[in-house]
């Protein structure tokens, strides 16, 4: 191979490779490991340089960004091809999980880590969730033509209800809402008919009161419920919505443009519960302020309207509905956890995507990405074929 080949090849890989998203996405995190950085500033002892929670970013995204690249140059086709193999290992996890799950000091409700050594967790359900959008696509895609058959709905609902159930099982009851928006997002993108959404709709409504009353909502997550409507209520102030008490406190007292840096009275004397991953939102609203917190959600919201256009520009199904799925998969978790530190919805323990504190999480978002980046890498070589002089040439 000569140098102008070789030269011709790099080229090329970098024109089919989505820099600009990889670039969003790296800013996010530095954005974020700054945050945690401020955040978990004040738990270390003298002489200690970082905290554990910022260690583990340290190493976990930058083996995320390689693992991005290094899935950006697989076809996609081929998670595609071996869809089966995926989700089996997926279920197997989860299983795994089930029997063998530990539950960290601060989520004692949930046994949905596994333990790898004495100081490294590692979450299933987060690269399980990337497993599932790309078993789900496959499904959606053999089913486009028909998607509003009784029959096809039924069956992508089976589909959607088994990892759901088993995280469940496993007391993460956060993983699993975010497992059913990515399941609406899909089905909305797939074009399911939006009577088949009131249904649903009206069937979980019916359902809250008995699961209320049957148990199957704990006691300690009706306590987070309400605190949503009586969180100035000292039985609850100082118990369920506290968390989300002080981070509304701490992010209406950045107001603009913040306190500054390792300035944030509540983050830096630890007022905010988990502010590091649950709370992290908070960190922004009162160091950085109202502009802060903004370009949070800013860089996120560009990040999914990259991973759109990407599908939309898909060279098939499969692609598409893979992007769409891990779209959603972002913007379900960014809403639940907007939500939580807005006190609009309770508290459930959902990260902020590229942001929060956690290993597990920020490799798995990074993985998601190189499959994103995957598509759109076969998607410009599909371009750069069909309109390609020379293949033109060569065809006629």
């Amino acid at each position: 191979m000569n140098e102008k080949s070789l030269a011709k090849r790099i080229s090329s890989a970098f024109k089919q490779t989505d820099l600009f998203l990889l670039f969003l996405c790296v800013v996010a995190s530095t954005y974020g490991m700054l945050l945690v950085y401020s955040a978990t500033k004040n738990t270390m002892v003298e002489g200690q340089l970082i905290s554990s929670e910022f260690k583990s970013m340290i190493v976990a995204i930058p083996a995320g960004i390689i693992g991005a690249i290094i899935l950006s140059y697989i076809n996609y086709e081929y998670f595609v091809k071996f869809f089966w193999i995926i989700g089996a290992v997926g279920l197997i996890l989860m299983v795994v999980t089930i029997f063998f799950g530990v539950a960290p000091d601060a989520r004692q409700d949930s046994r949905c880590w596994l333990k790898i050594t004495d100081s490294f967790y590692f979450q299933p359900s987060e690269v399980v969730k990337l497993a599932f959008v790309i078993t789900f696509a496959v499904h959606l895609d053999a089913v486009k033509d028909n998607i509003n058959s009784i029959k096809n709905v039924l069956l992508l609902g089976i589909h959607a209800i088994v990892p759901i159930g088993l995280v469940i099982i496993t007391g993460d009851a956060g993983s699993a809402l975010v497992f059913g928006l990515i399941v609406i997002g899909m089905l909305i993108a797939a074009g399911l008919h939006w009577s088949y959404f009131l249904v649903g709709g009206l069937g979980l409504t019916a359902a809250i009161p008995l699961a209320w009353t049957t148990g199957l909502i704990k006691d300690f997550q009706k306590s987070r419920i309400l605190a949503l409507i009586y969180y100035d209520a000292e039985e609850y102030a100082r118990d369920a919505a506290y968390q989300q008490n002080q981070a509304i406190n701490a992010i209406g007292s950045g107001k603009v443009t913040g306190k500054g840096l390792f300035n944030g009275t509540y983050v830096q004397n630890a007022a905010i519960p988990e502010a590091k991953n649950d709370m992290i939102l908070s960190v922004s609203g009162e160091e950085f302020g109202f502009l802060g917190a903004i370009a949070v959600i800013a860089i996120i919201a560009i990040i999914v309207i990259k991973i759109m256009l990407n599908a939309k520009a898909a060279k098939d199904g499969h692609g598409y509905f893979i992007d769409m799925g891990i779209a959603s998969m972002i913007i379900g978790q960014t809403l639940i956890n907007v939500g939580m530190c807005l006190r609009l919805l309770p508290v459930i323990g959902i990260t902020l995507p590229f942001f929060s504190a956690g290993g597990s999480s920020n490799l798995a978002v990074y993985l998601a990405i190189g499959v994103v980046m995957s598509v759109y890498r076969q998607s410009k070589k599909a371009e750069e074929y069909a309109f390609s002089p020379a293949n033109v040439i060569k065809f006629t």
